[in-house]
């Protein structure tokens, strides 16, 4: 590849992504992988692979929307795996060290990369376990599976209480405090003359002197979780909860010098990022001046997901409470797929209105995730870059000339 200051259309192709890991980065190239860090010695130590794909061996995960669910796991079950070996590496020398071999590590996945979401690894908020001692090799490997596999479970046990069953309860109950429900889906407590009644009024209008505090309690929990049909405006409010809870806890995480830390290296990703996509050596003079807000974060994908969340769900609904909520866990592929495509297409023209509309929120919230990295951060997600170039395959002559 040369020097200058664009690329070929060939050379743009190689859509590249990446993570922020514990002191470190992880960086994704079309076939394969690397995951950089530097150790308390100031070292930096990587590990890089060839990545086959999921659509490789299954040939209809090729097919559109089921391509987007496909990479979505795959890249969490990458995102993960990278989490635990950068700690792994970042704890190995740490003095007087006497955690528990395992500890939740609040990492947000909206430290995600960007990319063809190939690089997209996590795209929803969580808390994942990370070792924080060192292991052996053997010990490592013969956990990884084990370790990614449980981490995978917690965090989607985490995400569907948080994002899913949370926003809908509150949801549900806001309609039917504010007496929004229609009356359908209220008919069941209905007066002789056919007047809507709510459940909430229904069970206050119930005599209440005779019974416990708990039952009544109960009862008026009760009338707030009758079932409500979803509409637009449902899904809406729904939305915007879970975005809210979104958005408080990545504000509280960014509060955390830790967190900070991880923040940084997702500003060094960034810039690492751009170098790659404007044709210029991978070096740190190149990669300082870039900026730290990639249009392709995993954040902006997240806001896609909210708004084909809110259209799909106004369109598939029930007048059961547990329906709705079992069938937003059942299409969680569904959406990430779709929401995948978008994406796609409309990344095909950067400079599209379209592209710039859906991205520009992610960008805004990249304000908050991504931090000024430091010259030693950037070194350490450039040489993660460039370990995964190394494994793409032939002809490789263009990528070397940027590696020199």
């Amino acid at each position: 590849m040369l020097l200058g200051e664009t690329m070929s259309t060939n050379e743009r192709d190689l859509i590249v992504g990446g993570q922020a890991v514990i002191e470190g980065v992880m960086m994704r190239t079309p076939n394969a992988y690397a995951i950089a860090v530097r150790k308390a010695d100031g070292t930096i130590v990587n590990t890089a692979a060839v990545l086959p794909k999921w659509s490789d061996k299954v040939p209809i995960l090729k097919l559109p929307v089921l391509r987007g669910g496909a990479v979505l796991l795959q890249s969490m079950g990458l995102g993960i795996k990278a989490l635990n070996y950068s700690a792994n590496e970042a704890f190995a020398e740490a003095e007087g060290a006497k955690a528990a071999e395992m500890q939740v590590a609040l990492t947000p996945a909206v430290i995600e990369g960007e990319g063809d979401f190939a690089g997209l690894t996590g795209a929803m908020p969580g808390l994942f376990p990370v070792p924080t001692k060192k292991r052996s090799k053997d010990e490592l490997k013969k956990g990884a599976t084990a370790a990614a596999a449980s981490s995978i479970v917690f965090a989607l046990i985490f995400q569907v209480l948080l994002f899913i069953a949370a926003p809908l309860l509150l949801t549900n109950a806001l309609f039917i405090a504010a007496g929004w429900a229609k009356p359908a889906a209220v008919s069941s407590v209905s007066t002789g003359s056919g007047t809507g009644v709510s459940p909430v009024d229904h069970a206050q209008d119930a005599p209440a002197t005779d019974q416990p505090w708990y039952s009544r309690t109960w009862t008026s929990v009760r009338g707030y979780l009758h079932p409500v049909r979803p509409t637009v405006g449902f899904n809406l409010i729904d939305g915007l909860i879970r975005m809210s809870f979104f958005l408080i806890m990545i504000v509280s995480f960014s509060l955390l010098k830790d967190i900070r830390r991880v923040f940084e290296y997702h500003g060094a990703e960034h810039k690492t990022v751009f170098t790659w996509e404007k044709g210029l050596a991978l070096t740190v003079d190149n990669a300082r001046p870039q900026p730290r807000q990639h249009p392709r974060c995993g954040t902006s994908f997240l806001m896609v997901v909210m708004l084909v969340s809110i259209l799909l769900f106004s369109v598939i609904r029930f007048d059961s409470l547990l329906f709705n909520f079992l069938v937003r866990i059942a299409f969680i592929p569904l959406v990430a797929g779709l929401s995948y495509e978008i994406i796609r297409l409309s990344a095909k023209k950067e400079s599209g209105a379209f592209f710039k509309t859906i991205t520009r929120p992610g960008v805004w919230l990249q304000n908050i995730t991504t931090k000024e990295p430091d010259d030693s951060q950037l070194e350490v997600a450039i040489e993660a870059l460039k370990e995964s170039l190394k494994l793409e395959p032939k002809p490789a002559e263009a990528a070397a000339a940027l590696l020199s």
